[in-house]
């Protein structure tokens, strides 16, 4: 569908997470071009959406990532539930779960129900991953460590574009080739559907990991993971039908016609202007 000339695809829900705003490789642009173009009943924003422990280490926010959150207020003033699920670079939204911060619900987590009827429990993930729960600093080193691979990945992305090749992961490239991040991976899907079957639901929806995914497994439970915004551009929609399906946004927005903006730099820019009274946080 069309709307002021702009093309738009229409879901009932969408699910997003790891856009990691705040740090140097997040793909905040494509993320907001994305926002521009979708119209949806809910928005679940799960986890790691601002990246804390990347501004702490250098402040980081271009105009792109104003953008973004200029356009999600947008969405919640529009109709659309937004639910905010922080992660464990986000965690310091925790303490506010059950408030509503400029229309914006933030909750620890969620129990989605798919319009087929099946019930889902939505989480970041980092509650289940055992390095992020008993040792912070050492989760926080190997982020330091995935930041220069990203700035890396991004010159050597650069010269692949000129020479007219597609994007290439050095991060994807070794967790593929790596036994230990093969079976952490599949662990992770492991103990988050335990956890869902331990309520009685029907699957689980999460991030974290940065692997898209859905599997439907042979115990009957759904695990479905919505991507990133760092090495690919992804997100996890619901259809009308409940049929769940992990978008390419990168390929959607070249159906679009949409480009970057070269122009865009970072160093010129500031975070929005934000509000508080007694009624609640206001954005401007």
């Amino acid at each position: 569908m069309t709307e002021g000339g702009l093309l738009m695809f229409a879901y009932r829900t969408v699910f997003v997470s790891d856009v990691h705003l705040g740090f140097r490789g997040a793909r905040a642009e494509e993320f907001a071009a994305f926002l521009k173009r979708i119209q949806c009943e809910r928005l679940y924003l799960v986890g790691d959406i601002v990246d804390m422990w990347a501004l702490r280490q250098r402040w980081t926010w271009p105009l792109t990532h104003n953008q973004v959150v200029r356009r999600l207020l947008k969405l919640a003033r529009h109709g659309t539930k937004v639910i905010y699920i922080p992660g464990n670079h986000d965690d310091s939204l925790r303490p506010y779960a059950g408030m509503e911060l400029a229309g914006i619900r933030i909750a620890k987590q969620a129990v989605h129900r798919l319009a087929d009827g099946r019930q889902l429990l939505v989480c970041h993930g980092d509650e289940f991953d055992l390095v992020v729960q008993h040792s912070k600093l050492l989760s926080m080193l190997g982020t330091y460590g995935y930041d220069y691979l990203v700035q890396l990945n991004r010159v050597v992305n650069g010269i692949r574009s000129c020479l007219g090749l597609g994007r290439w992961s050095f991060s994807q490239t070794i967790k593929k080739q790596v036994k230990s991040a093969c079976t952490f991976i599949s662990k992770f899907e492991e103990v988050l559907a335990d956890e869902a079957r331990r309520r009685s639901l029907d699957g689980v929806i999460c991030g974290h990991i940065h692997e898209p995914r859905i599997d439907r497994r042979a115990d009957g439970l759904t695990y479905a993971n919505c991507g990133d915004w760092i090495e690919r551009a992804s997100a996890l929609v619901e259809h009308a039908d409940g049929r769940l399906e992990i978008i390419d946004v990168e390929a959607l927005l070249r159906e679009t016609g949409w480009k970057p903006d070269p122009t865009e730099h970072p160093e010129h820019l500031s975070i929005p202007e934000v509000a508080v009274d007694e009624e609640g946080v206001h954005a401007h």
